[in-house]
Parts: structure tokens; sequence; C-alpha cells
């Protein structure tokens, strides 16, 4: 008998412990650095920004997180600074980080996670689930995909036959095309048009002969890009630009960078916005 009235009081008991154990575990972070824009992204929309204790300067989104302490660019991180932070999780990509930096962190004895980044919808999803689970907050993660499941289901993209080329500027002395395999090619192709650099993988020079040799339909750019060049008509005397169909008739789409190019929780708003320009370029 007295076993039975034992029993309901053990369950709550069980309970209770279960509830403290969850809690305390979703707290366990308490000064995050991000190393990685969409890294970063992520972590916000999973409500966790007060954690964050400092991020590296390509997390840019949302604007409150430009008031954190800045530890560099995700391709050239060194510990000191990040570690200066006295971080108890550092989270980053795979892509950028140097496995130098990574063993640093790691003989410090704190927790870091490293996580490779897909360009596709299924990647986005995957990148979400694998930060929210490090996070130890796998539910949160679960919630934001589905909400990019609606997104999806409501994005309509006209397929078009226009040649986008996207073009990295930082000013006229640093011009860049994005070949295959960058999250360029993949974010012109999910917005239904063609990469016109596509006999190269990954980025290289801009030439004027690839250029014209390319001649796109359109010139895609980040916005500060362009603004590194003067606008528009600083792009037009850009050597083998006017000589495009492009610029000819000056079919130019700036977007945000980390919108275009970070493949996070915005990726959907990212292909609507881009195929929205491109059809009416």
């Amino acid at each position: 008998m007295q076993l039975r009235r034992l029993q309901p009081a053990i369950i709550l008991l069980a309970a209770v412990l279960l509830i403290n154990t969850s809690v305390q575990a979703q707290q366990n972070y308490k000064r995050i650095v991000s190393l990685n824009g969409t890294i970063t992204e992520i972590i916000c929309a999973l409500g966790f920004e007060k954690q964050l204790a400092g991020t590296d300067v390509t997390s840019t989104y949302p604007l409150t997180v430009q008031q954190l302490p800045k530890v560099g660019h995700n391709r050239n991180i060194s510990a000191e600074p990040v570690l200066a932070l006295q971080p108890d999780l550092i989270i980053s990509t795979s892509n950028f980080l140097q496995p130098a930096v990574i063993e640093q962190f790691k003989q410090t004895g704190v927790k870091t996670v490293v996580l490779q980044q897909e360009y596709a919808i299924a990647g986005t999803k995957k990148l979400i689930m694998e930060v929210a689970t490090a996070l130890q907050a796998p539910e949160k993660g679960t919630a934001l995909c589905r909400q990019l499941d609606k997104e999806q289901q409501a994005l309509h993209v006209l397929q078009q036959s226009k040649k986008v080329l996207f073009i990295y500027a930082r000013g006229a002395g640093t011009l860049m095309v994005a070949g295959k395999e960058t999250p360029l090619d993949r974010i012109i192709t999910l917005a239904g048009a063609h990469n016109a650099a596509d006999g190269f993988k990954d980025f290289k020079p801009l030439t004027t002969e690839s250029l014209v040799a390319a001649n796109p339909d359109v010139i895609l750019l980040f916005d500060t890009g362009l603004q590194s060049l003067g606008g528009v008509n600083g792009l037009l005397k850009v050597p083998g630009i006017s000589q495009t169909t492009a610029g000819r008739q000056q079919k130019v789409i700036a977007m945000d960078g980390q919108l275009l190019s970070g493949f996070g929780p915005r990726l959907i708003q990212a292909i609507r916005e881009l195929s929205e320009k491109l059809k009416d370029a």
C-alpha cells in the first residue's frame, strides 16, 4: 500500500527533475562566439542572441549583432581575440576557419563546434538542425525548419533563360567572378536563371576577355560591392562591362551580401527577391 501511495510522488519528482534538466541544458552556454554570419543568424533565429559574446565581421544580421565585439573576418581568424571573450562555446563552419586555429580552441578545452555548410535548401535545414542540436534545443530547430517548409511551399520561381554574372568587388582593384559550386552560382540557379560563368569552379579574377566571352544579360553584385565601384556609372567604367548585353542595357542588380549568399534562415526570401529582380531586369 505504501508503495502505491509513493508512486504518484515518484512520478511527479521524476517529471520535475526532467524539466529542470532540460532547462539547465538549454542554459549551459552563456558566452557563445560565432565565427560565421550564417551561424550567427541561425543562433538568433533560434532565440539565443542574448548568449552571444562576440562574432566575426561577416555577422551583420540581425542589425543588433553589429553592436557585439568583433574578432576579425572568418577567413583570417586567430585564436587570441576569440578566447579573450572567454567563450564557453565556439561555433563556425569549416569552409574558412583554419585547422590550426580549430586545434588551438580545442586545446583550451572550450567546446568547439565546426559544421559543414551545403549551399542548398536542404543544406540550410540541415545546418539549422545541427546548430540547434549544438545549443541543446533541437525542438527549436524543428520549428524553424517547418517555417522554411511553409515559405518554400509558397515560393513560385519563374524559370528564365537569362545569363547572370556575379562580380565580387572591393573597389576597381579587386574584381572576382563567381564560377560553379559557389553560393552565388547556387542562388542564381535557385532563382531560375543561369550562371554566365560556368566554365570553372570557385572564384577567379575578372578579365576583359572572359567578361566579353560570358556576355551576361544581367550583372549581380553585393550592394557594398556596387557602392565600392561608385554605383552603376562606376561599374560601366570597368573594362569590358559596356561591351556586354548587361552593360549596354544597364541591367545591374545589387543585393545585401549576407541575404544573397548566406544560405541561412532567410534563404527563401533571398530566392524570391532575386527571382523578382531578374524578372524585371
